[in-house]
């Protein structure tokens, strides 16, 4: 991954998937900005675009459903 890709995590509250994710990406030692999808409408419909299901993960122009094959 090129140095300036920015990585975003699209998550909602209260899926442990997502924790799970958030952990992963911080034990990986992945600069990342997570994006609540409750709290931002535009971070919802940008979700929408690729599934309904979180967290999602934005890396430059790959895009990661879930968390190691799991979802919340």
């Amino acid at each position: 991954m090129a140095e300036s890709e920015k990585v975003y995590l699209y998550t909602a509250p209260e899926c442990g998937v997502c924790d799970t994710a958030r952990a992963g990406l911080r034990a990986e030692g992945v600069d990342f900005e997570e994006r609540d999808v409750m709290k931002d409408k535009q971070w919802f419909e940008d979700v929408l675009k690729y599934t309904i299901f979180v967290p999602l993960i934005v890396r430059g122009d790959k895009i990661e459903i879930g968390w190691k094959g799991a979802v919340g």
